[in-house]
């Protein structure tokens, strides 16, 4: 392999993965054209891995103009964390909104607060957020999380299969 090849194949595999997670500088899809029931493929129970540990995500159909989940994530059969997942459209946009708990139930938001993931654009079985994507190929489910920890921004991915 040459060295213009080799420096082609890193540029590319940067573009690939920057582009895995999208914030909300990019470019938003039109959302009045979407509904809530394109979001219906995310509705099963999916196992896997992340974080380096077990993961458990579980989406119910939508109703109510909502989607409702809840994610667990456990270590050597331990609960570490829970979360309580919303998905709904306020004020023309979705916006995914995730309550995060400890073992004992005791939240890691304030009591009237979310973690809030606005919607920037669906692409068939593919939802990006900002800062969260979902890709769904067949019975498999990818989830892509940026992180940022002092000051270093990651990419988190979990890897699910269908129930």
């Amino acid at each position: 392999m040459t060295i213009k090849n080799l420096i082609g194949l890193i540029l590319l595999s940067q573009f690939s993965f920057s582009q895995v997670v999208l914030s909300e500088m990019d470019i938003k899809q039109e959302h009045s054209t979407i509904d809530i029931n394109q979001f219906n493929w995310l509705a099963a129970h999916w196992i896997g891995t992340g974080l380096g540990g077990q993961c458990d995500e579980l989406w119910l159909p939508a109703v109510d103009n909502t989607m409702q989940g809840v994610f667990r994530f456990h270590i050597n059969n331990k609960i570490i964390f829970t979360e309580y997942m919303v998905l709904e459209k306020l004020d023309d946009n979705f916006y995914l909104k995730i309550k995060h708990f400890n073992k004992d139930l005791s939240t890691w938001e304030e009591k009237n607060e979310w973690t809030i993931f606005p919607f920037i654009k669906l692409d068939k079985e593919t939802a990006y957020f900002n800062g969260l994507t979902f890709v769904r190929k067949k019975n498999k489910l990818n989830i892509y999380l940026s992180m940022k920890k002092n000051n270093i921004e990651t990419i988190e991915t979990f890897k699910f299969y269908k129930n």
